[in-house]
């Protein structure tokens, strides 16, 4: 049996005494949200802080609601099965609800938050073991050694990033909002990432994700989400794709994207998507067209590594099927996509 390291438990009831309590302890300190991954990953020592800040007792820091320039706000400590059942959010971010619908399973959903999907550590099937079997095979980059076992002779960690919500809310071009003691910082999400597997964010590590804020769309807003996984619950994604879609008053498509997840550090965009989807009218040959262009890019761009559970070459395979499902039920307001 696994057991937690010893650490104490700090319970604040406001952001101020968060920012206080992680000020004081330091690099000693790590935040817990909903826990469902940072229990497990404590388990296995590849986190032993002294001290362990919990955001769940922070009021501010829970909720959707709409701003009053019509912008789509959640709160970091919100639940992502409120996420996906939320009538705003299916409405409003149809790829994010549908995102947020299929991490885990149905208990770890009720526990684990949209800011926590957010800020998931990346993940690795050489890292996320226990500590003995670390041992046993000389540790590596992202974790007490200096060996990658996914690329040889790699001088870079290519842990990947495996946050389902994270593709969707780069299509609706979210912003992020942190609190650090230097005071409030937005980021645009696509300016969250940097490649490095070790640690995938330019964030420091006593700024708090605060809420997720998702601008209001003009046009008649299409998304979806697909997902390929071993397992219908609980097993993190081999591949993720969210797609956007925007209508223009005529029915052509105006803006389109599609970004990928746990391929490699970083979640990628597909900008073949863009190139591709935009003048097309749905339901046409042009569309189905577009959409073949879109896959064959796509195929060509996106190479899994050997990073994750799962066969790399059955992987890269699925990425212009799992494209094709996406694309599709976008367009037919249907999804989330389960191959």
């Amino acid at each position: 049996m696994l057991r937690l390291p010893k650490f104490e438990l700090q319970r604040p009831t406001s952001l101020a005494e968060a920012l206080r309590l992680i000020t004081d302890a330091g690099e000693n300190a790590m935040l817990i949200a909903g826990g469902t991954d940072l229990v497990p990953n404590m388990k296995h020592e590849l986190f032993t802080p002294k001290s362990v800040i919990a955001l769940a007792g922070i009021e501010e820091l829970h909720g959707i609601r709409v701003a009053e320039d019509g912008a789509l706000e959640i709160g970091a400590m919100t639940a992502l099965h409120e996420v996906a059942s939320s009538p705003l959010v299916m409405e409003r971010a149809p790829a994010l609800a549908q995102a947020a619908s299929v991490v885990a399973g149905p208990q770890l959903r009720r526990m684990g938050t949209m800011g926590g999907n957010v800020m998931l550590d990346t993940r690795c099937q050489w890292y996320n073991q226990s500590y003995f079997w670390r041992e046993a095979l000389g540790f590596c980059l992202k974790k007490d050694g200096s060996l990658c076992h996914v690329v040889q002779g790699g001088k870079k960690c290519v842990a990947a990033a495996s946050n389902d919500s994270a593709p969707a809310l780069m299509t609706l071009g979210a912003q992020l909002h942190f609190e650090s003691p230097r005071g409030a910082k937005a980021l645009p999400i696509d300016e969250l990432w940097k490649s490095d597997g070790i640690f995938n964010k330019q964030t420091a590590s006593d700024e708090i994700l605060c809420r997720v804020r998702i601008p209001k769309l003009g046009s008649v807003h299409k998304g979806a989400y697909g997902k390929l996984r071993p397992r219908g619950s609980i097993d993190f994604a081999q591949l993720g794709i969210a797609v956007r879609l925007d209508l223009d008053t005529g029915g052509k498509i105006e803006f389109a994207d599609a970004v990928a997840v746990a391929l490699q550090a970083r979640p990628l965009r597909i900008p073949s998507v863009q190139a591709e989807m935009v003048g097309a009218s749905i339901g046409t040959a042009a569309f189905d067209e577009a959409i073949e262009r879109c896959c064959e890019a796509a195929y060509k761009k996106l190479r899994p590594m050997d990073n994750i559970p799962g066969d790399k070459d059955y992987r890269r395979e699925m990425v212009p099927v799992l494209l094709r499902r996406t694309l599709r039920a976008a367009a037919q307001d249907s999804g989330p996509v389960l191959p």
